[in-house]
């Protein structure tokens, strides 16, 4: 017990002091907005890209309608911000819980579904969501809401993308997470174990739909504006694609191909016709040489690290 709370309390001190360098350098005007900017969307990307591994990765299902889950965030806080003059942290929260409720209500349904099935009727989904805020002119219809008070920063995003990491990684090691993982290696066998099949994939969905609403909120209150044309296909597929390229099943995974691929994004600005050229490229690329994704389902364990120098030192003193 006392290795174990040394170990996370290591983790928790190089958390901090990579939170105080990044904080220190945008404070002291050492990175300029452009770079403020992309750092901040690496880790909302970190957020969305764990958020779906959960689903896709780790319980087996194939999504490809989470922007809209992202879109019900981003629109709920930014009402309850905009609109209310709520805080930003209620703000938050709503935004998360409002696309984890509407998660459940699609899950019910067409988490019954599998493989092909499924992925038609979440792109179905989230190009509905799209088009209801397209034609809502309360939140400003095709021209999007604007004004939209500029709350998330540096901190707001690196601590939130600590927790959902920390959270989905203890979700998928709780017996909850267990159960996910059998569906996702043979859906007959884990039923016929006595799993209850739809209420754990509805469970892992509505969880991603949170996640995914958290960070649709940090997106809102980033740029000043939304627009329903930010949460239509070609964003749902950017999220697939970093964890299809980080691997199904792998955290560490997403949270690397999240910084990868926006760092990518980033460096192509001004070649935006061939960002999906070099997003397919690579797409094509992992499937033909690894498959299984950078990381395939492995994780980085700071803890494993520990111990083997722990163990290495042992040795030498020996």
């Amino acid at each position: 017990m006392k290795q174990v709370l040394k170990n996370r309390l290591i983790i928790f001190a190089g958390l901090i002091a990579f939170y105080g360098i990044i904080q220190a350098l945008i404070s002291f005007n050492f990175l300029n907005d452009y770079y403020v900017v992309n750092i901040i969307l690496m880790g909302i990307n970190v957020i969305l890209a764990v958020s779906l591994n959960l689903i896709n990765g780790f319980t087996g299902q194939f999504s490809i309608g989470h922007a809209g889950f992202m879109a019900i965030g981003a629109y709920s806080s930014a009402i309850i911000t905009y609109k209310l003059g709520l805080p930003f942290p209620l703000a938050i929260l709503i935004g998360g819980i409002s696309a984890g409720i509407v998660g459940i209500l699609i899950g019910i349904p067409s988490l019954r579904l599998k493989g092909d099935y499924l992925a038609i009727t979440t792109l179905g989904f989230g190009e509905i969501i799209r088009v209801i805020f397209l034609n809502t002119e309360y939140v400003g219809g095709a021209s999007g809401l604007s004004g939209i008070p500029k709350y998330t920063n540096w901190t707001w995003v690196f601590w939130l993308s600590v927790i959902t990491v920390v959270l989905i990684r203890n979700f998928v090691n709780s017996s909850y997470g267990r159960c996910c993982i059998a569906i996702r290696e043979d859906e007959v066998a884990a039923e016929s174990m006595g799993i209850n099949t739809t209420n754990y994939k509805t469970l892992a969905f509505a969880l991603g739909a949170f996640f995914a609403g958290i960070g649709g909120s940090l997106y809102a209150h980033n740029f000043y504006i939304i627009q329903p044309e930010n949460f239509g296909f070609m964003k749902s597929f950017d999220i697939l694609t970093m964890v299809v390229l980080g691997g199904l099943g792998s955290i560490t995974g997403s949270v690397l191909s999240a910084i990868l691929l926006t760092f990518v994004y980033a460096v192509l600005q001004d070649y935006a016709a061939l960002r999906m050229v070099i997003y397919s490229l690579l797409l094509i690329i992992v499937m033909l040489f690894r498959p299984e994704g950078l990381m395939g389902t492995k994780e980085f364990s700071f803890k494993k690290l520990l111990n083997r120098r722990a163990a290495k030192n042992e040795l030498t003193v020996n």
